[in-house]
């Protein structure tokens, strides 16, 4: 049976179910931003990010970007009604001190014991580009990742050890990729979700580690 990948703002769609309310989350740069446009209106979910801005909301309508208002990714974003502004070095004291619930981020690879390579692929020429990753990593209370499940050449992004620069080591605890939802476990990766279509099989050719198939034979699909 034949398969479609989730596309980007899907892949965020789910992850933002996984986001309990009351939760105080970053959202990194790139991919993980897109769920602030899908948090539900009945949770209160406190956004924060690391240039100093704490509960606010998805992107302005067009015509109505404020340029005094936007994310460490330097995108617009809108305010809600009581948040704060605040000294970048206040904001990684939060994200130092364990005062941040969820970060979600992006990644190059993530290893099966929960390892995250997101700030270099180590090549040569590569900017350096790790922002406020390993203070996120190791400082907030849970760590979810949003990828694509393969590179664009093919190659496998859920890999049994990494081969990139650590960002954090055993910090990730679930996955959401464009194929699948994947728990960072004691005993290893649990495979929680796949697309409608996918076989398990078809999901470990495609992945580095071994996996543990927790569907219930695709009972549970993204």
């Amino acid at each position: 049976m034949s398969h479609r990948l989730l596309t980007r703002d899907q892949i965020a769609e789910r992850a933002a179910q996984d986001i309990p309310d009351g939760a105080y989350v970053n959202l990194g740069i790139g991919l993980p931003t897109k769920i602030a446009k899908y948090l539900p209106a009945d949770k209160d979910v406190f956004l924060h990010s690391e240039n100093g801005l704490l509960a606010f909301g998805p992107p302005p309508a067009k015509g109505e970007e404020d340029p005094e208002l936007i994310n460490a990714g330097k995108e617009y974003v809108t305010m809600l009604d009581g948040g704060s502004f605040f000294h970048h070095g206040d904001s990684f004291a939060m994200m130092r001190g364990g005062h941040i619930d969820i970060c979600v981020l992006g990644a190059f690879q993530v290893a099966a014991n929960g390892d995250l390579a997101n700030w270099s692929t180590g090549a040569p020429d590569a900017i350096p580009a790790v922002g406020g990753a390993m203070d996120l990593a190791v400082g907030a209370k849970k760590v979810f990742v949003m990828t694509n499940h393969t590179t664009k050449t093919g190659e496998p992004k859920i890999v049994s050890e990494l081969t990139y620069p650590v960002t954090g080591k055993h910090c990730v605890d679930r996955i959401f990729t464009d194929l699948c939802v994947i728990d960072v476990t004691d005993k290893g990766l649990v495979v929680t979700e796949m697309v409608e279509g996918l076989s398990f099989a078809e999901l470990q050719a495609v992945t580095d580690a071994t996996l543990i198939d927790a569907t219930g034979i695709n009972a549970t699909q993204v």
